[in-house]
């Protein structure tokens, strides 16, 4: 084909279009990013905290005893780096447990309070045992900020979870024949102009795991994991799993391992 100053004039044309469609993708990521500093000043995420902290402390259940000897996998009370570390594997349970149900765990060994009914509470994340429990799980993930993810495959059970996360990560199903890896599975992608991260290898620092629970501007709540799992099925058109079950539990180890060396931002805030 004969290239005239006609074809080039297309060609130039093309090259400018692209460059203004780029220049205005860029422009909106900048201005969200300056919106996302903004949002940083005042993060409603320590009013959160600082409630988790007083029920952590608090003695309360029909042992009338506080949480201070819970043990998350550093020993007895020893909050700082647990969350990096979590999911993992209790000897005493049997069981690879997330922050949440190990929390549920202490508040039934330690305060007597009721399993089912905390279990049943749990989705409420705005009343009751639910709100409370959101609450302890932010102030003792907080305790490991700026601590670095390095979660345990060392026990059988967490090597079954990982391989259990990752099946389910890549799993596609429902009306939409989506999967965890649709929208996380790949660099670069993005919905909107909301970017998703990659999380089938390390994402990096504040990122994935490593950025929850956090605070959602978008409907003033405050979500933990479980929560963000649950609403990521809900997103896919899937049944909702039940709170602290195997499957949300193994996605958490497999996002988690794959994040080792990401540092915790928590508690974050999201639009």
């Amino acid at each position: 084909m004969k290239f005239d100053a006609r074809h080039a004039a297309l060609l130039m044309g093309g090259v400018f279009a692209l460059g203004a469609v780029h220049a205005q993708g860029n422009a909106a990521l900048d201005g969200i990013n300056k919106y996302r500093e903004m949002l940083q000043d005042g993060n409603p995420a320590e009013l959160f905290e600082m409630k988790g902290e007083e029920l952590w402390k608090q003695k309360r259940g029909p042992k009338n005893a506080s949480l201070e000897q819970c043990d998350l996998g550093k020993g007895p009370g020893v909050l700082k780096g647990a969350f990096t570390e979590l999911p993992r594997y209790f000897k005493d349970t049997g069981k690879v447990m997330d922050l949440e149900t190990r929390l549920i765990h202490c508040m039934v060994t330690l305060q007597g309070l009721n399993e089912a009914e905390l279990y049943k509470a749990a989705p409420s994340i705005g009343k009751g045992e639910g709100a409370n429990l959101v609450a302890i799980t932010t102030y003792v993930a907080t305790q490991s900020k700026g601590e670095r993810f390095n979660l345990s495959q060392t026990h059988a059970q967490e090597k079954t979870m990982y391989e259990v996360g990752k099946r389910l990560f890549f799993q596609r199903g429902g009306p939409h024949d989506f999967a965890c890896s649709s929208c996380h599975g790949v660099d670069g992608g993005r919905i909107r102009l909301q970017e998703l991260p990659n999380l089938t290898k390390n994402p990096g620092d504040g990122v994935g795991v490593a950025a929850w629970p956090a605070y959602r501007v978008s409907n003033s709540q405050m979500w933990t994991m479980q929560k963000r799992l649950n609403d990521c099925y809900r997103q896919q058109r899937f049944p909702e799993p039940k709170f602290g079950s195997d499957a949300t539990i193994a996605l958490q180890v497999y996002m988690g391992v794959n994040a080792k060396g990401a540092e915790s931002i928590v508690p974050a805030i999201k639009r």
